[in-house]
């Protein structure tokens, strides 16, 4: 292991990796990730694989806009010899409440001056997509056709690779055990494989990103919470785009591989840091496809796990530098959408460490926001 570094980064998943190959493609030197376990076994690596652009916020809409601009060219660009698997068939979001196709159409209006394509669906038109939609229970929908399915695992090894070819070095299996700090300034880090002497550190940990902060005296007002998901048998072609509910909570599509892939969130999850799995989410994940997409429900579920939604009271991820400890940064709090908003993450935090112009100013992305009460709610998230 190295003794020093220019810049340690905490943390293998999309942010971390992203974060670093951004630094590295700008020329910085002497660049190390640390990951406790493997490259993409947090959350990147647990999450529903699906990459959207509709949101209700500006912000969100961009960072999302310009991260799927970069799937759509993300093979060529990282030089990935593999395929990332972008699959763009879309999102088909479906109301069951009058009150929710109002948002649709608020959300709508947000996103068509981001230039992102979305629409409103009657739905007839939402059951043409898919075919055995029950929409005797629905009141409408929206869609994208630039949404879709990205694999997170050979998108995380793009990132990866494209970093070690510029020189940036992974520590894998290495716990960071403390950071040091000296009168107000990162001095470097200390693992359980050896010591770094640093002035910079990146924060790109997740669903562990508050106990890193603790460790320098920063406070995030961030919670980690369980989400699960499930995986069907693969059968033949079925369904297109993801489907996805705010209101009656969950998400479902279909993979390359022909297997189903869905998820839902549960407001009584406890606010820690285990990912065991349930009978309950089963349960409950079984009655909503019954009652939505009833074709689909009776396929067998061969596995399911969890993954860690580090939240924010927002919704939207903190992107910033601490005010009270120079040298240390943040790129924490996704609240479930880390992953499809990984490339910019990688370019908004080289900016801002590199002090560069930003390319999306994410400014008020920023910690103090929760003191102020400058918050930006995030309206659809499940």
């Amino acid at each position: 292991m190295k003794n020093s570094a220019e810049i340690v980064i905490i943390g293998g998943g999309i942010s971390g990796c992203s974060i670093a190959y951004n630094l590295a493609k700008k020329g910085v030197k002497n660049i190390v990730v640390i990951e406790k376990n493997y490259i993409c076994s947090g959350s990147t690596g647990r999450c529903g694989a699906g990459v959207r652009m509709q949101w209700g916020t500006e912000m969100n809409c961009k960072i999302a806009k310009k991260s799927i601009e970069f799937f759509e060219n993300a093979n060529e660009i990282l030089e990935y010899k593999r395929d990332v698997e972008f699959k763009q068939s879309g999102y088909l979001l479906v109301a069951d409440t009058d009150k929710e196709v109002e948002q649709f159409k608020k959300n709508i209006e947000v996103q068509h001056a981001c230039g992102i394509p979305s629409r409103m669906l009657t739905l007839q038109e939402a059951k043409e997509i898919v075919p055995y939609l029950n929409t005797d229970i629905l009141k409408g929908a929206a869609f994208c056709e630039k949404d879709g399915f990205l694999n997170p695992f050979k998108t995380t090894d793009a990132f990866y690779q494209a970093a070690k070819r510029l020189g940036v070095e992974f520590y894998t299996f290495t716990e960071v055990t403390d950071i040091k700090v000296d009168h107000g300034k990162v001095i470097g880090v200390e693992t359980n494989k050896g010591n770094i002497s640093t002035n910079i550190v990146v924060n790109a940990t997740n669903g562990w990103s508050k106990q890193l902060c603790e460790m320098v005296g920063v406070d995030v007002p961030v919670y980690s919470e369980r989400h699960q998901i499930m995986v069907t048998e693969p059968v033949e072609p079925l369904q297109g785009p993801m489907v996805m509910s705010f209101g009656l909570n969950f998400y479902i599509q279909q993979s390359l591989d022909g297997s189903f892939i869905g998820g839902r969130g549960d407001a009584n999850e406890p606010r820690d840091l285990r990912m065991t799995s349930s009978w309950h989410f089963l349960e409950e994940m079984a009655k909503t496809i019954d009652l939505v997409l009833p074709t689909i429900s009776k396929l067998r579920v061969i596995r399911q796990w969890a993954g860690l939604y580090n939240m924010t009271p927002d919704k939207q991820p903190i992107y910033d530098k601490a005010d009270n400890v120079e040298g240390y940064y943040i790129a924490i709090g996704y609240s479930g959408h880390g992953f499809m908003f990984g490339p910019i993450t990688g370019v908004v935090m080289s900016e801002m460490i590199l002090g560069e112009e930003p390319t999306i100013d994410v400014s008020m992305l920023n910690l103090n926001r929760f003191k102020t009460g400058k918050l930006l709610l995030e309206p659809s998230v499940v």
